[in-house]
């Protein structure tokens, strides 16, 4: 188990983005295209940065019910999570997250638009040479 999280982990730090759904006001599915999250704890907790006027950070203060998916398609692999979005606007994580090509979305790290994402997930679904395998987290 301990190669196949290695693995999952190491999918997730070679991609430039992910893709993050919500559930819309309607109930159905929305899938947006994020950076890559700027921290990350194991498998379980992720830290993505967004402009807190969007419509998904509304979404997510309505319903925090999410799903998180990267994928690799030079080796054809993904991995797929379900979970729950918290929006952070406490300025310790701001800090932590900021880079300084940030400049270009957002005034800076204390700008009232600038706000985090934080997914924790609970379950994922790994593919990788043609089988898909399950995870409780």
């Amino acid at each position: 188990m301990l190669e196949v999280k290695n693995e999952i982990a190491d999918l997730i730090d070679r991609q430039d983005i992910c893709f993050l759904s919500y559930v819309d006001e309607n109930g159905f599915p929305s899938t947006r295209a994020m950076l890559n999250p700027r921290k990350r704890k194991e498998l379980k907790e992720f830290y993505l940065t967004t402009n807190t006027s969007s419509r998904k950070v509304q979404e997510f203060l309505r319903n925090p019910k999410a799903g998180l998916y990267f994928c690799d398609k030079k080796y054809y692999q993904g991995v797929a999570f379900t979970g729950t979005v918290e929006v952070l606007r406490d300025q310790a994580i701001k800090d932590e997250v900021w880079r300084d090509m940030d400049i270009i979305f957002y005034e800076n790290n204390t700008d009232p638009d600038y706000c985090v994402l934080k997914f924790t997930a609970e379950h994922a679904r790994f593919y990788s040479d043609y089988n898909s395998t399950e995870y409780a987290l």
